[in-house]
């Protein structure tokens, strides 16, 4: 299979295109997974978030692939301060996400870690399309509003154990104030309006967390 490579990935790799050896029936992420096990690009595609495309049209992970398609891989673009989120089940590694936000111009990044305290581990669920969209809405409302240069945001799904981070996020200003005050009203908002729950399990017992209503758009914005 033929896989193209842009910027970063391109110049890891030194070369705009590289062909990969794949089964029969092979996922997007099973190319991604062949590709993250061979240098020079192992390193490279543990910290960096890369869309897919296929034929280029854009495609999720579970994308099977033919023999004759042409598979790219995407960093992010260098226009516009389009922000970075995902639901995942993979350990979060907050200083992955801070590198997502640093920018020339940045005077102050802020990143905030949600860790487990308190309890053996929490179960967390998600209705994780529609959660992206919500954090992808609210990230964007918070460079809007703060004048942000750069915002990133992570949440887990499934088991963390204690003392692990289960949400991170992170965002770059050219001043403290509004690095602090994006962070603090992105955290918020994905906690009022991101449909994600949680179960606590402590001592053999388990109960989920009480919560409110999701919030509308708008709903719970920090000053």
């Amino acid at each position: 299979m033929r896989i193209r490579l842009f910027a970063q990935l391109r110049e890891r790799a030194g070369a705009d295109t590289i062909q990969a050896e794949l089964a029969d029936g092979a996922t997007v992420a099973e190319a991604l997974a062949a590709l993250a096990q061979e240098s020079p690009l192992a390193e490279l595609l543990s910290r960096l978030p890369v869309r897919m495309a296929v034929n280029r049209e854009l495609v999720g992970d579970d994308t099977p692939l033919r023999a004759d398609d042409e598979l790219a891989l995407l960093p992010p673009v260098s226009g516009g301060a389009e922000p970075h989120v995902r639901v995942t089940d993979a350990p979060i590694a907050p200083a992955r996400i801070t590198d997502l936000v640093r920018r020339p111009g940045a005077g102050a990044v802020v990143t905030f870690e949600g860790t487990v305290r308190d309890v053996e581990f929490l179960d967390y669920e998600a209705y994780r399309e529609m959660a992206e969209e919500r954090m992808a809405v609210i990230a964007a409302e918070c460079i809007e509003r703060h004048g942000l240069q750069a915002a990133a945001a992570e949440h887990r799904v499934g088991r963390v154990a204690l003392g692990e981070p289960g949400v991170v996020v992170a965002v770059s200003a050219a001043h403290r104030d509004a690095a602090f005050a994006g962070a603090r009203e992105l955290i918020d908002r994905i906690k009022a309006q991101a449909p994600i729950w949680k179960q606590e399990l402590d001592g053999g017992e388990a109960h989920w967390v009480a919560g409110e209503v999701v919030g509308l758009p708008g709903d719970a914005v920090g000053s």
